[in-house]
Order: C-alpha cells, then structure tokens, then sequence
C-alpha cells in the first residue's frame, strides 16, 4: 500500500483508535477510551498512527521509563512515564483487521523504530502473545522472558530491541 501516511496523534483521533482497539484485541486486553486519551494527551510523540487514504487504520502507543517492569500495570496509566527516559515501552500495536494481511504491521513498526532511534531512544519493549514472537523478532526483537503480566487473563512474552546510537 503506497498511500500510507504515518503521524502523531492528537487529541480528536482518540475515538478513532479507541474503536480500532477493541477490533483487534479480547475485550478485556483492550485499553479504555480513557486510556488511550491519556497516552494521547500525554505522550502523543509515542503515539504514531498509520493512515491509508485519510483514515486511520493503525497504530503504536508507548511510554518511556528509566527502569522496565513491563508487568507494571500502572505505567498503561503513564504512572512512570518520563518522556526523556531512554527507554521506549509500547502498550499496543495495532492494525484495523480489516488492514491485516498487508504488510502494513511491518511499515508502521519500522517507521516507529524509525522515529524513536532519531529520538536518540536506546530500546523498545513490548509484551506479546505467544504466536506473535517470531513476527517481532521478524522486527528485530529478541525474547527476554516469559511476563508476569495477566493482563487479560493470558500468558505473555515480553520483548526488547537495543537501537541503534545516532
């Protein structure tokens, strides 16, 4: 897809990404409205979207953090959050089902890894389910651990990528 524009997100896109969210993640791993309001109003260099003619399909939200605990629930709420912190966490991945299936999940994360190493960022961590570990490292991440987290009742995975230095 060639007609793909990647921004930052501003408060009017809230209720747009709200409901690309809950259609592709369990009702109960999906963040709130509320939630994503605040990543919005809050961090919105962290939070990337990914365009296709106008509407939005995609996106990545994340905070940063000197230190990771990535099973802190409370950091999903930006309790933590340091914006000049050197390390990136990212709360959710996105792509519009409707979307998937076009390589579209690859151009948004590489844009994003783009961004945040032009921030002179030093990593990205991310949990994920089981089945999508060899997508990210795909990406470039490596396996650290199983997560502590049960958010949403499953077993996670967290993940992590050393940037580059610029």
């Amino acid at each position: 897809m060639d007609d793909c524009e990647f921004r930052y997100a501003s408060p009017s896109d809230a209720k747009r990404c709200f409901d690309v969210e809950t259609l592709a993640y369990d009702e109960d791993e999906a963040a709130t409205l509320e939630k994503i309001s605040k990543r919005i109003a809050e961090y919105p260099q962290g939070f990337l979207i990914l365009e296709v003619g106008k509407e939005i399909v995609g996106f990545i939200n994340s905070g940063c953090a000197c230190e990771v605990e990535m099973s802190d629930e409370d950091f999903k709420e930006l309790i933590g959050h340091d914006p000049a912190a050197p390390n990136v966490v990212i709360m959710s991945v996105v792509v519009d089902p409707a979307y998937q299936g076009r390589g579209l999940s690859t151009k948004l994360m590489s844009e994003f890894v783009r961004r945040m190493t032009e921030s002179k960022k030093e990593s990205i961590h991310l949990m994920c389910k089981e089945h999508h570990v060899s997508l990210y490292e795909k990406f470039g991440y490596r396996y650290t651990q199983p997560s502590t987290s049960a958010h949403g009742g499953v077993q996670w995975h967290e993940m992590m990528m050393k940037l580059p230095k610029t």
